[in-house]
């Protein structure tokens, strides 16, 4: 686990150096559409964080019709959901009422404001030079203890998969203290991957076809 992942400074939240997978999340306050929230508000469950580029575009609001519509599944999971970008509180806002107006969608999860670009900084979605919004579309999968296990990245362009993430959070917790791995594409169910042996004696003891691909059928139905 590596908590060096970004400083704080009088002046604002700084990266020291990209986020990665293992790294500390970086705490903050800012306000949200519920309420001012603190990302370590958050502990004892997962999360998935995510930016958008702007508030009122296309991409952006397919994909949050998509999530809110997958809240419940996400709930299954334990895993909350948290939006942002550099959009003032009150855009936030007008944009949600516009969106449950025009679509009959209530988008039930936090967004936060981050003006002074910060927060986005600091997680790496901005440059630290950028001068305007113009963010990639990043995703990362907190755990319970606040630990970056997984970060996602599209370009503005192209609108994520909720499908994809919702799979994401459902391999990380079925893999969480590496008891099994979860080979390509794998879904509830499916089987999965014991891990490779370390010994020679381990590896004389797989049964299956071969040594370093040894599946099993997934019978842990808890997670």
């Amino acid at each position: 686990m590596n908590t060096e992942g970004s400083i704080s400074t009088d002046a604002g939240m700084v990266a020291a150096r990209p986020l990665r997978i293992g790294d500390v999340a970086p705490d903050f306050v800012a306000r949200t559409t519920k309420g001012e929230m603190r990302l370590s508000d958050f502990r004892g469950r997962w999360l998935l964080f995510f930016s958008h580029p702007a508030d009122f575009t296309p991409v952006c609001t397919s994909e949050f019709m998509a999530l809110a519509k997958a809240v419940d599944r996400f709930e299954k999971l334990d895993c909350a959901l948290l939006g942002l970008s550099v959009d003032s509180l009150y855009a936030h806002l007008a944009w949600l009422e516009t969106i449950q107006e025009r679509f009959g969608v209530e988008i039930p999860f936090p967004l936060v404001e981050d003006p002074s670009m910060a927060v986005c900084r600091a997680y790496g979605m901005l440059d630290q030079t950028a001068q305007n919004s113009a963010t990639v579309r990043a995703s990362y999968v907190i755990d319970p203890v606040g630990v970056i296990r997984a970060l996602v990245w599209y370009p503005m362009s192209v609108g994520r998969s909720v499908e994809e993430l919702l799979r994401l959070v459902e391999a990380l917790r079925r893999s969480d203290g590496n008891t099994v791995m979860t080979p390509e594409g794998w879904t509830p169910g499916c089987d999965v991957v014991r891990p490779v042996p370390t010994t020679q004696a381990a590896m004389r003891k797989v049964t299956g076809p071969c040594w370093f691909y040894d599946t099993m059928p997934d019978t842990d139905r808890t997670r």
